[in-house]
Order: C-alpha cells, then structure tokens, then sequence
C-alpha cells in the first residue's frame, strides 16, 4: 500500500465516525509511523509503506476512531515550537495558552524573575518562559502527582532542570517564598457546561484541569486571593479565563488590590487572558 492509499484510508475511516479533522489526523498520525514530517510524507504519496509499519498506522487509527485526542496518542504535543510529553494526566497544550506566553516574554525579557505557575500539568508554560527568560528561575505545583512527573520529563527534555522545581503540592500550601510572576491557567469551565465539551476532552483529559466550580471561578478566586500573599508588591499575576469571565474576574482582581495592565484576546475574539499588578 502506498502513502497516499493509506492516508485516504485512515481519513475514511475517522470521517464515519464524524471525525472533522479526518484528513489531517491521518496524516499526522503516519507522519509520526514513519517518522518523517507531514511535508515530506505529502510530497512522497508514491511511496510503498511495509507490512509492519500499515498496522501501526491501522492501530493509531482505531484509537482516535474512538476520539482519543492524537496528542495522548503520540505522547507529545508542541507548544511554543518546542515538543513536549503528554498524556492523560495533563491537559493538552492550547494555541491560545501560547498568547499568554508571547505577551509575558516580551514583558520580562532580558530581566530576572522569580515565577510560580499554579496547576503546572504538563510544565509547558513555565518551561516555555524560562526558556527564553534566560535569567530567571521558577517553581511548578500541582496536585497531581502524576502530572509532575511528566513536568520533570519535560524540564529534563528541555535541559532546565538546573532553573526549575516541580512539586506535588496545593499551591494554598506556600507560604515561604514571594514571587515576582505569578501564572496560571487554573481548571474555569462551569462544572454544567463540562458535558457539552468535544468527546475528545470530557473522555479523556483530566476532568479536575477542567471542572471550575459551579459558576467557574472557584480556583481563579483561590488563585486570586492566594496571589495577595506570595506576590512581592507590583509582581505580576497572569490569569489564563474563560469566555465571558472577564467582567468577574476583572471585580474579583480589583477589590483585592489588584490593577489590570493587559487583556489578551484568542483567535475568536474572546478575552483569554488577563494580566494585574498587586499594588
């Protein structure tokens, strides 16, 4: 069977079950069975694939026939052109969360912060910070264990052991350290609104990333009022929120001392992340 033969399998068969990314998830998929990039599989749909290397592809394309998301399938997804390891345990990287990444670059670029990001999961926020904030260090927690091993995974990956800590712990648990940045992009989705999410995500990423409470706010309040006494004065706290959750969280920030210097809209118009001085 050549590429192109298989590719249009594998897209036949996501397509029954109502798959909308079938094409590019076929390809990707035996991209990754053959270890060369998409581009070049692309340009070489002639070429003959053996036996071996058509069940793997057969067997990753039964398990996201089942809605498994293609980066648990893997074992990695890239963020901020760097790849990093994922699974169950750790939500899968945004596009969106790399907007939060980009603005806080430019803001302490070249400077040397000390960073605490709340609900680490995976570590690919603050891995990405660090690797470009060159001078700077930062401690991950998380109460999932497991999601810290993976962060330890990554930061070794990435060579930034040297200049980050992961600990499997509340982050209402700190109390002897302040910080200059303080990110997080905590679990903000109303616990009703969980069973309206894609297959993908409500069946197999973990649902305490997600789950914010009954209105979606209940770990961004944490966060918030936790932030007032680890923050040194005029450090940074960066929120990652939900749709619509602007104009609350904008009050919750304001009345515990807080001023908003940027809000960050996604690639749908929507306020995804918001930024404030503890003053």
């Amino acid at each position: 069977m050549k590429i192109l033969e298989t590719i249009k399998l594998g897209s036949k068969l996501l397509r029954k079950r109502e798959i909308c990314s079938h094409i590019l998830d076929s390809e990707i998929l035996l991209s990754n069975v053959l270890n060369k990039s998409r581009e070049k599989i692309l340009v070489n749909l002639d070429q003959k694939l053996n036996s071996r290397n058509i069940l793997k592809f057969k067997k990753y394309i039964r398990r996201r026939s089942k809605n498994e998301p293609v980066a648990y399938i893997l074992g990695e997804k890239e963020f901020w052109s760097k790849k990093f390891i994922v699974n169950k345990d750790t939500l899968i990287p945004r596009p969106e969360t790399e907007l939060l990444v980009e603005k806080l670059v430019k803001l302490f670029k070249g400077k040397k912060i000390s960073i605490l990001d709340i609900g680490t999961g995976s570590g690919c926020i603050i891995l990405s910070l660090l690797s470009n904030l060159e001078k700077s260090v930062g401690l991950g927690v998380d109460v999932s264990n497991k999601a810290i091993l993976i962060a330890n995974k990554n930061a070794k990956r990435h060579e930034l052991s040297n200049r980050v800590k992961f600990l499997n712990k509340s982050f209402e648990s700190i109390f002897s350290k302040k910080f200059d940045l303080i990110v997080s992009n905590p679990p903000y989705i109303e616990r009703k609104n969980i069973k309206n999410l894609s297959e993908d995500i409500k069946r197999f990423e973990p649902i305490m990333a997600l789950d914010g409470g009954h209105d979606g706010l209940d770990l961004i309040k944490k966060v918030i009022y936790k932030s007032k006494r680890i923050l040194k004065i005029k450090g940074t706290l960066a929120l990652e929120i939900g749709n619509e959750q602007i104009k609350k969280v904008s009050k919750i920030l304001i009345d515990n001392n807080f001023r908003i210097i940027h809000v960050i809209k996604d690639y749908k118009n929507n306020v995804r992340c918001v930024f404030a001085l503890f003053r």
